[in-house]
């Protein structure tokens, strides 16, 4: 049956974002499923003939490595991990790519480590390349370089990577296929749980439907899922999540069919430059904020200055990102401080007059400008910890 908002939902999008799981493309032994990717390539095939541009955010180079390497289950260790993923990329992109070729659509792989979207020039690059794919009519196929990747520096699951690429393009739909049907209101395996269809405002709230389990193949859950949903929706984006193992799934998305879980935007479109440093940056410090300083950044979209400052946590350079947080230490903000921490230290409380005799010069006015200044209406902890 045919939904009237979904149907707005994907006719307004240009860029498709499709990220499909490791257990909608491995079988039980852990071979990749060619037949569930020569089906989702067909569908892929009618996705760009209606016109739009289509990002395939592909799991599944460990689970077929697995295979490949005889392994009896996912590995524990770092080496064995890496070496996995190397050993069945190969094999995951020659299964898009043969079956994709067959509809004429050229393929090209971009393999990314968390780097590459906290460093801006990177950021960038990997953005003008996807564009260009798009100008020769070629299909990105993305996945996070799990054969370097380390512990500090992964994305940790391609949720959030695909969440990130959709900051990238112009009008996104992202769109997550993976082993359920959608977001429950209670465990899936129980039959007392229901589907939920719609998700008007998604919040931090939607956490609590997660259930504490984790596939053997992937790295995510539903927790993953739905903190890049809650990233991807913040930042005025839609987002699908459904079963990709469903008969015509993605037919049945583009023709609005009330399939998955819809979550609507639950705040207004932020400007790409914006986007980076909310979902890109990684926090390197925080600045606790008095009550008026909360209300002149949240309410009416002001820099911050230093009189409304009370404390600064951590250690960090002129240009880092760091999280704003209220005085009950939620995060209300993230932008990039144009202080040291050290000199904001010297500078907190004091109005911007005094400045000049309190460090001697006053390289800028505000501590962070409203122009590199992002509201998480989220009110979630700060990724640093607690307070000493």
């Amino acid at each position: 049956m045919r939904n009237i908002v979904r149907q707005e939902v994907f006719e307004s999008s240009r860029t498709l974002i499709i990220k499909i799981g490791s257990n909608v493309l491995t079988r039980s032994d852990d071979q990749l499923d060619q037949e569930c990717i020569r089906h989702l390539s067909e569908q892929i095939d009618r996705l760009i003939s209606s016109g739009r541009k289509v990002v395939i955010v592909t799991s599944g180079a460990v689970a077929a490595g697995i295979g490949i390497l005889g392994l009896a289950q996912r590995p524990a260790s770092l080496p064995a991990l890496q070496a996995a993923a190397a050993a069945g990329q190969t094999n995951l992109m020659k299964a898009w790519g043969d079956n994709l070729h067959r509809s004429g659509h050229a393929v090209a792989q971009i393999l990314v480590t968390v780097n590459d979207f906290r460093n801006r020039r990177r950021y960038l690059n990997v953005r003008n390349t996807i564009r260009t794919l798009f100008d020769f009519d070629v299909v990105p196929i993305v996945n996070e370089n799990d054969s370097v990747s380390i512990e500090e520096i992964t994305l940790g699951d391609n949720d959030q990577l695909a969440s990130m690429i959709a900051a990238q393009v112009a009008d996104p739909l992202l769109i997550i296929l993976s082993g359920i049907d959608g977001l429950y209101d209670g465990p899936p395996s129980d039959t007392n749980s229901k589907l939920i269809s719609l998700v008007e405002k998604p919040d931090e709230s939607l956490l609590s439907h997660v259930v504490a389990e984790q596939s053997s193949r992937g790295r995510g859950g539903m927790s993953a899922k739905l903190s890049a949903i809650i990233d991807a929706t913040s930042g005025g984006e839609s987002v699908i999540l459904a079963n990709g193992r469903a008969e015509g799934i993605l037919d049945r998305i583009s023709r609005g069919e009330e399939v998955g879980t819809l979550f609507l935007p639950s705040g207004s479109t932020v400007p790409a430059w914006k986007k980076w440093i909310r979902s890109a940056t990684r926090p390197e410090g925080t600045i606790v904020l008095d009550d008026g300083a909360c209300r002149a950044v949240l309410a009416e979209g002001c820099s911050l200055l230093a009189v409304g400052i009370c404390q600064v946590l951590g250690e960090f350079d002129q240009g880092a990102s760091v999280e704003l947080v209220n005085s009950s230490h939620s995060v209300v903000a993230r932008g990039l401080s144009n202080y040291s921490s050290v000199d904001i230290r010297k500078i907190l409380g004091h109005r911007t007059a005094q400045i000049p005799e309190l460090l001697g010069h006053v390289p800028y006015g505000e501590v962070v400008h409203r122009d590199n200044l992002v509201v998480i209406e989220s009110g979630r902890s700060p990724q640093l910890g607690t307070v000493d």
